[in-house]
């Protein structure tokens, strides 16, 4: 059975392929699924830890069963996606003795998932597909990845969010599309180019891939089809903030002090006005007897959108992409369509930001919540991807004009992966005797863009900030991993030594093969020397 699992800021999907139906379905785990008239049963990406050292929890719909999303309790997460491999300014909680970091609770809320999972469907344990965000935070990949590995799953793939979407959609006759993934903790926008068969309505054919490697499953003499990531941008802003907003806004304008009640009931009005052009809560507490009257009605909403930059932060994101695009040679004109998943985009300003950028006969909005896991699948049924890296990198070198160490670009910001051409770089000795050639290696940031993970409260708040340079990230800058070549006899200016060539693998990882050309040997050969994003 293949399954995919689309674990969101605020809602998980689990969707599986019918093999009689040829189709995905969304999956409902009783007690742990929402399920709601005229929406997709959807699994609250909430948990509440019982005991941290042997790491039971309650988790998904549970949580709110049990009202244990209701109070301020340091057992209680939420959001906690977004705190996944991020430098978190502040406290973490600490229960039953034990400090507990988002990644753990992450973790046991994946886990309990797939046991409850196993429990339902006992063959699930054979084909899993997990997406992650294409922006945020690269190293909540890595944290993904090494989940993946305790799982008592056969075989695992991961996938970015916005990629599944377009896939999701099988459009039908469409070549590029513009994915839109608007959910509770970031925007993320991917302009990809569909394989030949899902733009010519077809089927493609099956394969199974277990951590990169092709398996005996895949004995078909046809390649796999590929679908080709064109341009990719995002922010750090989602539903989550929005709620925290609302929230505020009633803490000033009518002294509701903030607190995980509040915001719950900021997140329903915000729902409600996705539909309706005014929205009430009520809620009664029969402990402190304290009554809550929440009324919001949509153009004050937008207002609060509006004072917190949250279009100009879209057309920031928009920009971005759309520029990529232009570079690759593909303008406005030529997206094919637009698809809108993730809640966020039900908000009536999100589609009418949107249509200012499109005509509305390109825009795709039937399947907001279940389009990522139900393209996620499309990887176990035929679709290998075929993607480009996020930054560019290169590596550091004595700028004699400048009389300071500058950075030389070797790999550029849209370079697609695996590579099928090597880079080759010739170099030599800078001093007399010189005993090896030490080689640093970087990733260039595209400048001033960053992000603040912190603590207002109990709440994990998310926010763009401005660096006000261009950051650069040693990848190797440490004792043992500079050197890539001892030179025997020793290096003299003046003439080439060494030749490296450089490629990047399906993994995403930079290997290099390094040759010393007066001694005529290979120093190194396909090594590994930086996990790149």
């Amino acid at each position: 059975m293949s399954i995919a699992i689309d674990f969101g800021t605020s809602n998980t999907v689990i969707a599986r392929w019918n093999p009689v139906t040829q189709q995905a379905e969304t999956l409902t785990l009783p007690g742990l699924s929402a399920v709601a008239l005229n929406s997709p049963p959807l699994i609250p990406s909430l948990a509440y830890v019982e005991d941290a050292t042997i790491g039971e929890v309650v988790i998904g719909q549970q949580v709110r069963d049990r009202g244990l999303d209701l109070k301020s309790d340091p057992r209680f997460f939420r959001s906690f996606k977004r705190g996944i491999g991020s430098p978190i300014q502040g406290y973490l909680p600490e229960i039953d003795g034990e400090t507990l970091s988002f990644e753990r609770v992450g973790k046991w809320f994946l886990t309990s998932i797939v046991e409850q999972l196993q429990t339902k469907y006992p063959d699930v344990g054979k084909s899993l597909t997990l997406t992650v965000p294409v922006d945020s935070f690269e190293s909540y990949r890595h944290w993904l990845g090494d989940v993946c590995q305790s799982l008592p799953v056969e075989q695992v793939r991961m996938l970015d969010e916005p990629t599944a979407a377009a896939l999701g959609y099988q459009m039908s006759g469409a070549e590029t599309i513009l994915a839109i993934d608007f959910g509770g903790g970031t925007l993320d926008l991917s302009l990809v180019q569909l394989p030949q068969e899902l733009k010519a309505g077809r089927k493609p054919l099956g394969f199974i891939l277990k951590w990169g490697e092709r398996s005996l499953a895949e004995s078909t003499t046809q390649r796999p089809k590929t679908a080709r990531v064109l341009a990719k941008a995002g922010q750090n802003i989602g539903g989550t903030d929005i709620d925290n907003w609302i929230a505020d806004y009633f803490a000033t304008t009518a002294k509701i002090p903030v607190s995980p009640l509040t915001i719950r009931l900021a997140e329903k009005l915000k729902i409600q006005l996705s539909t309706h052009t005014s929205a009430k809560e009520v809620y009664f507490d029969d402990e402190t007897l304290e009554t809550y009257e929440l009324e919001l009605n949509r153009d004050r909403f937008e207002s609060i959108l509006k004072q917190h930059k949250f279009l100009a932060n879209l057309d920031e994101a928009m920009t971005q992409v759309l520029q990529q695009g232009r570079r690759q040679g593909i303008e406005v004109g030529d997206i094919d369509a637009v698809l809108l998943v993730g809640g966020t985009v039900q908000i009536p300003a999100v589609q009418a930001w949107v249509e200012q950028y499109f005509d509305v006969t390109k825009i795709r909005r039937s399947q907001p919540f279940e389009a990522i896991a139900h393209g996620a699948l499309q990887l176990s049924q035929g679709v290998e991807l075929k993607d480009f890296l996020y930054h560019s990198y290169g590596i550091r070198f004595w700028d004699r004009q400048k009389n300071a160490h500058n950075w030389h670009e070797i790999i550029k910001t849209g370079q697609p992966y695996p590579m099928s051409e090597p880079i080759n770089l010739t170099l030599g000795a800078s001093v007399e005797n010189q005993p090896s050639i030490e080689l640093i290696i970087g990733e260039l940031g595209q400048g001033n863009q960053g992000t603040e993970v912190y603590f207002d409260g109990d709440r994990l708040i998310t926010r763009s900030i401005s660096t006000g340079k261009a950051a650069v990230v040693p990848l190797n800058d440490r004792s043992g991993a500079r050197s890539i070549a001892q030179l025997t006899p020793l290096g003299y200016p003046g003439s080439d030594r060494i030749k490296v060539q450089f490629w990047v693998d399906a993994d995403r990882s930079l290997r290099i093969t390094v040759d010393d050309l007066l001694a005529n040997q290979t120093l190194l050969e396909n090594q590994i020397v930086a996990q790149l994003s």
